[in-house]
């Protein structure tokens, strides 16, 4: 998943956007709503973790503006508003959750991966497909009851494919979601990891899971 943290507070936004990468998520940060509106138009992202009291454009009116120009991106605020009245008026913005600061990260880790079954139409932190599993929060996958051993950007990849099982996505689609503004790689970077992940889940099982669309992209799905 790709995350963007929105926070003004520099040594919190440091300390967050730190965590989220230790976690295996790719991670793009900015410091006020002005900024985050910028790097949306430029930029798909998974999620969006946000503070409320932000100077230029404050929390509340860039999640309106948001969504007003269609974009559904899911957001987290953060505040140290802790009242009933403030949290309302952060969900009517268009907000999907709410913390209160100072707040335990395993608390925001455990409220991103509600937001990832949500949109995925799962109601665990388990997703299947075939004889595949993948357990979002131990980062683990097996087929066929085989432990399979992943490098954190594959295991990336293939969680984002498994999340939108069924759905083609193209080179561009998977690189937006898995490698942030920072990445400077090559162009065949995506057609790279899809080789490693087929070696790895697909060789030695007659059902393949793993299909490139010619012309449009790569798709997860059990076929024969």
């Amino acid at each position: 998943m790709r995350i963007l943290v929105v926070e003004d507070e520099k040594s919190l936004n440091r300390v967050i956007t730190k965590r989220l990468e230790s976690e295996g998520y790719s991670v793009d940060s900015c410091f006020d709503g002005e900024e985050a509106l910028h790097f949306v138009s430029v930029g798909e992202f998974d999620a969006i973790i946000m503070d409320i009291m932000m100077p230029h454009i404050n929390g509340i009116e860039t999640v309106k503006h948001l969504r007003a120009h269609g974009n559904t991106t899911p957001v987290i605020f953060l505040t140290a508003k802790d009242s009933v009245s403030d949290r309302v008026t952060g969900l009517d913005a268009g907000a999907e959750d709410y913390l209160v600061k100072p707040f335990a990260f395993e608390e925001l880790l455990a409220r991103i991966r509600v937001m990832t079954r949500k949109s995925a139409g799962n109601t665990t932190n388990i997703f299947t497909i075939s004889d595949l599993t993948l357990d979002t929060v131990k980062k683990a996958v097996t087929r066929c009851g085989e432990n399979i051993s992943l490098s954190a950007k594959e295991y990336e990849i293939l969680e984002y494919m498994i999340v939108n099982q069924g759905i083609v996505l193209s080179r561009e689609k998977i690189e937006n979601h898995v490698w942030n503004f920072d990445y400077s790689g090559g162009t065949n970077v995506v057609d790279v990891y899809i080789r490693y992940l087929r070696k790895k889940v697909d060789n030695g099982h007659d059902v393949k899971l793993i299909h490139t669309v010619r012309g449009m992209g790569y798709v997860i799905r059990a076929e024969q």
